[in-house]
């Protein structure tokens, strides 16, 4: 839940930085740097280890070790206990000691690129759109937005609207795709809908010709409100 893709480097530069600062730290040593496929790596399986660092909050993961070696067959680890940096600058959300967290977080609170100066846009209303799978937070973020006073529009809400009686592509798909789309009650199926266009690209194309357009008409016309408000 903290991992950010587009902010880990890739493993081969990460491993890199690694050993030039542990051979800045002490040349003379041999460093094996592996990857860690599982939340153990080689410690609970390489029999020529002898000794693992850990901090005061990762003991009980040397401790957790050390059973699996034990299970393996294997003795037991040394466990030396070092102390973490503090971070004399952190503030009040992020974690005490110098931590790569704190670094993400504060890597997503900087610009990626200055925002783009253009001539032709309204200085308000502001318009800011959230895209994304499931899951991918937009409801969260949406939430934090709204709570910041953002007037929000949610766009499954509507297109949902579109397809119930009287709404303004109603006419529209059903034309297009047939009575066999409707429920008893007159309301789209859109269960129906959906096996008649997904994985269907040509049909697919004709819902969202129509769709499309009253969604941006529905959006803009609620900004236009939005902004008469003052919102």
């Amino acid at each position: 839940d903290k991992v950010l893709a587009e902010l880990i480097e890739p493993y081969e530069v990460r491993a890199a930085k690694l050993r030039e600062f542990l051979e800045d730290v002490n040349p003379s040593l041999r460093y094996d740097i592996v990857p860690l496929v599982d939340p153990y790596g080689p410690a609970v399986t390489d029999a020529d280890l002898q000794c693992l660092v850990v901090s005061e909050e990762t003991r009980r993961g040397g401790e957790a070790v050390n059973k699996k070696r034990l299970e393996n067959g294997l003795p037991g680890l040394a466990l030396y206990e070092i102390l973490l940096m503090k971070d004399p600058d952190h503030s009040q959300n992020e974690e005490e000691k110098i931590s790569s967290s704190s670094l993400r977080q504060r890597l997503l609170g900087t610009l990626l690129r200055p925002p783009r100066q253009d001539p032709a846009l309204p200085s308000r209303p502001y318009v800011i759109g959230l895209t994304g799978g499931t899951g991918s937070g937009k409801t969260s973020i949406a939430k934090l937005l709204g709570q910041l006073g953002a007037f929000l529009i949610d766009a499954d809400k509507l297109g949902h609207a579109i397809y119930v009686p009287g709404g303004p592509a109603y006419e529209q798909v059903v034309a297009a795709f047939g009575a066999e789309i409707l429920n008893e009650d007159g309301t789209i199926n859109r269960k129906v809908l959906g096996a008649k266009v997904f994985g269907n690209q040509e049909q697919l194309k004709s819902l969202t010709d129509i769709v499309w357009p009253e969604m941006a008409r529905m959006v803009k016309e609620q900004i236009r409100e939005a902004d008469a408000r003052g919102e």
